[in-house]
């Protein structure tokens, strides 16, 4: 348990860890996620998503199958209804394929419909999609998109869970699910859905976590317009194209931004620590490893916390925010 908090987890995220440890065994489960090429990421360690950190209630085990890059912070969710129309259909692929090609993250819930249709415009885009499920990776659900999931995997995308292999498609996951898919986005985009549809509570999940709702508008006699009318009502911003969600969130500079993330120390001292701050670190052992005056330790870190080179991950743990630029010197 004292591991756990050291990371970084608060009480309620160490306890689910408790819960899920006391129910495998830990030695032949790592021995089957790695026959099947999965991945685990534990809250906050490095290569857990960045925007996902921030949610009050984020996944303290994510398990992975494929790659989240450190461009997928550039993301958009697109959910809607799996009774789709072919009005649905075509504003996908209107609007997902020019954003996929902008190198926009898409991201959804490999559902039948709207979501599977999300997946299937930004692969052909030869753009980047991540599909989040409700069940473990060993499970993919509905059974009719495992091509489909394969597909993102071999495009260089992922499918990710935070349920351990075995775990049915319960209808009380999707909740959760639809949560990491909110969490994991600079946005969410309705296209259709039913006023008590899964699309209304990813848009609510994104509501509740600061990010941007935009609603494809339908007509106002069809059932499957009902929710994206409403939250266009309730003040979701309006969508007609992709330029729309491109300059709503300030894209291109924000991809500016990802791109000339690299860390570059200012001094000796801030390369000593910025090396091992690759992964959480307590202070206390930060100076013991870097053989730096405490002094100096605190002082520095203080200075890399200002210039956004690093994040305190509460109490005396801390972690990069980028990736440190090698000193072909050093």
């Amino acid at each position: 348990m004292q591991e756990l908090e050291s990371a970084g987890l608060d009480l309620s995220q160490v306890q689910a860890a408790q819960e899920v440890i006391a129910k495998v065994d830990p030695n032949r489960e790592m021995q089957k996620l790695a026959k099947l090429r999965i991945e685990t990421l534990i809250f906050p360690e490095q290569g857990y998503p960045k925007l996902l950190k921030e949610l009050p209630d984020a996944p303290g085990l994510l398990y992975i199958r494929g790659k989240i890059l450190p461009e997928d912070e550039i993301a958009l969710a697109v959910v809607g209804s799996r009774k789709f129309t072919s009005y649905g259909q075509r504003a996908v692929e209107e609007i997902v394929y020019p954003l996929a090609k902008n190198q926009v993250t898409i991201i959804s819930g490999l559902a039948l419909g709207i979501d599977a249709i999300a997946h299937h415009v930004a692969l052909e885009a030869k753009g980047r999609t991540i599909a989040v499920l409700g069940c473990g990776l060993d499970e993919v659900y509905p059974v009719n998109n495992i091509r489909l999931a394969d597909k993102i995997i071999a495009s260089g995308g992922a499918i990710i869970s935070e349920f351990p292999l075995k775990t049915a498609s319960f209808r009380s996951n999707f909740p959760l699910r639809n949560r990491i898919i909110a969490g994991m986005s600079l946005g969410t985009l309705v296209v259709e859905g039913a006023l008590e549809s899964g699309s209304l509570i990813t848009a609510r999940a994104a509501i509740d976590y600061n990010r941007e709702v935009f609603a494809v508008p339908g007509m106002i006699f069809s059932e499957t317009s009902q929710g994206p009318n409403r939250l266009i009502q309730m003040g979701a911003k309006l969508i007609t194209s992709s330029s729309d969600i491109l300059e709503e969130l300030d894209i291109p500079k924000r991809q500016g931004y990802v791109k000339s993330s690299e860390i570059i120390p200012d001094s000796r001292e801030e390369e000593i620590l910025l090396k091992l701050l690759g992964k959480p670190i307590l202070v206390d052992s930060l100076i013991r490893q870097s053989r730096l005056e405490p002094a100096l330790v605190n002082s520095t870190l203080v200075m890399l916390e200002m210039k956004g080179m690093v994040a305190n991950l509460g109490g005396t743990s801390y972690v990069i925010k980028g990736k440190l630029k090698e000193n072909p010197k050093s």
